[in-house]
């Protein structure tokens, strides 16, 4: 028999499942790929993925998979410029066997739905039944943010999430290469992670009393974020900066990075401003409310991994930031579901037996998860879906493309994609080879009114040539 030790050779409970529960285990992480794979799939197949974010990625990684620079033509800078996120040379890897948006789609399913294992082996480890551990996973599974950013294109935030559980896993397991790993990975995927990594250390070393494994984190993630933020990210195009970027997310602490932090020490009453609003009450509502049955106010340690994202959302005055829609919640996953796994082992909690913990997740997934956007949203292009699929077949894998955000990341394998949008209608379009537009259903930041002025102005253009037209989607052509 294996037995599980911590560093000071303290015998650990047995992690391991019994073959049964292991089965059951196994099905419902592949059930859960599967079916977040699906979804994904059918909205980008619907034409319901966006170029940001989905055709920014998607261009970066193919470009960086031909050996090309990777500078998004749609943001306009490299790919490292925003956020650093190192993590996508490694995924260019999966583009060289074959070009294609869904091998990032099968990636963000598999680690968003895998984070179950190391949530398994975490509440076998604080001595939690099968059952509940099984639950836990469940409950993971069913948590609404799991399937919403599923469906909001593709982040590398996702990959950090069974990473920060792998690598809280191995601390305590006393796995010194298994936590570098798990940590080196969430650092490579986005720059602010390395904020959280920091605080996780900071965790570890505090209440888990794994002094060296918290020291390595902290030093690591501060590195990280400083190495990204002062060398990699400037280098790449300091314009770019992300810092400087979403700076205007949280204008009323200041019109500068440094005056943000000062204004944040020596000014407490615009912290407070901007903590205690109605908007972060119903966030964090939002929040905590599928896990509730298994939260204590005694048992919230596990959350201080999460106060670097959590105070940037609840800081932050874009609401995208404050619901279970988009990728900004993400890193608090793992550290809440900790907080679960503490409450459980101490015996606590509102509910505790596998039956009420499914129950629950089951209710809170039906009540706040977007699968409802398939018929209410999704469905409602399906009048032009003919015409979008034939326009595209007509437009060649090389030559520099303008089109609409829907439409967008159906052609990013090129150096030079761009919008037509809001802003945009009076740009310079000469070198543009094709232009594909859909006045019915503009998509992101366009409207009817927009697309029809681009086809007035197309057809009255004589470098242009109408190529096709139905159910008002148009391709022009300009030959070389």
């Amino acid at each position: 028999m294996i037995k599980f030790t911590d560093g000071a050779g303290k015998v650990l409970p047995d992690p391991l499942l019994k073959p049964a529960q292991w089965q059951v285990l196994t099905w419902m992480i592949g059930g859960a790929v599967t079916l977040l794979l699906f979804c994904s799939s059918l909205r980008h197949a619907l034409y319901q993925s966006t170029a940001w974010d989905l055709g920014i990625f998607d261009q970066a990684v193919y470009l960086i998979s031909q050996g090309l620079p990777p500078i998004s033509s749609l943001m306009g800078f490299h790919i490292l410029a925003d956020h650093a996120a190192v993590i996508f040379y490694p995924l260019a890897l999966l583009y060289k066997l074959y070009p294609d948006v869904h091998w990032l789609l099968l990636v963000q399913a598999i680690a968003l739905s895998l984070g179950a294992l190391p949530l398994v082996y975490l509440a076998r480890l604080s001595g939690l039944s099968e059952k509940q551990a099984i639950a836990i996973a469940a409950a993971y599974l069913l948590y609404p943010l799991i399937f919403n950013v599923n469906l909001f294109d593709f982040h590398s935030d996702v990959i950090a999430v069974p990473a920060l559980l792998w690598a809280v896993l191995s601390a305590r397991l006393h796995r010194w290469v298994g936590f570098c790993l798990a940590t080196l990975l969430v650092l490579s995927c986005k720059t602010p992670l390395g904020l959280t990594v920091m605080a996780m250390g900071l965790w570890l070393l505090l209440f888990e009393k794994r002094r060296w494994q918290g020291a390595i984190a902290i030093i690591l993630g501060l590195a990280w974020f400083l190495v990204a933020t002062r060398f990699i990210i400037p280098h790449f195009g300091a314009e770019a900066a992300p810092l400087t970027r979403h700076l205007g997310r949280y204008s009323y602490l200041g019109t500068s990075f440094s005056d943000v932090v000062v204004n944040l020490l020596l000014k407490p009453w615009l912290l407070l401003g901007g903590l205690f609003t109605f908007d972060n009450l119903e966030y964090l509502v939002l929040l905590f409310l599928p896990v509730l049955w298994g939260l204590s106010w005694f048992t919230l340690t596990p959350l201080i991994g999460a106060i670097p994202p959590l105070m940037m959302n609840l800081l932050s005055t874009v609401q995208l930031q404050k619901d279970l829609i988009h990728q900004y919640s993400l890193p608090i996953l793992p550290f809440l579901f900790l907080a679960v796994i503490l409450t459980l082992a101490q015996g606590k909690g509102w509910i505790q037996n596998q039956r009420g913990i499914i129950i629950w997740s089951l209710i809170g997934f039906l009540l706040l998860s977007k699968f409802g956007y398939f018929a209410v949203r999704y469905m409602q292009v399906l009048d032009t879906w003919q015409a979008t699929r034939e326009a595209i077949a007509q437009v060649p894998a090389t030559g520099n493309v303008l089109t609409t955000a829907w439409i967008a990341p159906h052609l990013t394998h090129r150096p030079t994609i761009n919008l037509a949008i809001e802003g945009t209608e009076t740009s310079d379009i000469s070198h543009f080879n094709y232009v594909l537009l859909n006045v019915r259903h503009p998509g992101w930041r366009s409207s009817p009114d927009i697309q029809k002025r681009f086809v007035e102005r197309l057809q009255k253009d004589p470098r242009f040539k109408q190529q096709y037209q139905r159910d008002d989607v148009y391709l022009f052509v300009q030959p070389s």
